[in-house]
C-alpha cells in the first residue's frame, strides 16, 4: 500500500496538482491504493488554495 513517506508525498503531489489546476482524474494511483485517497485529500487542498 504505501508507507507514511509514500503517503505524504502523495499528498503533496495532489496539492500541486490542485494548484494547477489538473483534473483530480490525473491521480496516477490506482482504486484501492492508500496513495490514491491521500493524493485526492491533497487535491482537495490545492483546489482551495488556489480559490
Amino acid at each position: 500500500m504505501g508507507s507514511r513517506a509514500q503517503l505524504v508525498r502523495a499528498i503533496n503531489e495532489g496539492q500541486q496538482a490542485g494548484i494547477d489546476r489538473q483534473r483530480v482524474t490525473a491521480c496516477p494511483y490506482p482504486a484501492g491504493d492508500l496513495r490514491r485517497s491521500a493524493w485526492v485529500r491533497g487535491y482537495a487542498a490545492g483546489r482551495r488554495a488556489a480559490g
